[in-house]
């Protein structure tokens, strides 16, 4: 499955797209669990936001459950990534 380039909509809240858009790329195979993401700055200059941005996408990724962060080490992609239900599902 190929993820679109990241293009945010105008009506989309920026930290949620940029999590979504890495989900996607995690959900794709593009991003394996195990492998150690960027760091956040890195990332941000990838996706051409601010670094509080990009540390509010994280905390979305980890609440649910598809990166886990390890101190000293870096943050890594879950082995098992389970992306939290719809509401209403």
């Amino acid at each position: 499955m190929q993820v679109p380039e990241f293009a945010p909509q105008p009506s989309q809240v920026l930290y949620v797209a940029v999590a979504d858009h890495v989900a996607a790329r995690i959900a794709a195979g593009d991003l394996k669990p195990g492998v150690r993401l960027p760091p956040e700055r890195d990332l941000a200059v990838e996706y051409g936001t601010s670094y509080v941005t990009m540390r509010r996408a994280t905390s979305v990724l980890r609440e649910r459950g598809l990166i886990v962060t390890v101190h000293g080490r870096g943050t890594f992609v879950a082995e098992h990534p389970q992306e939290e239900p719809a509401e209403g599902a």
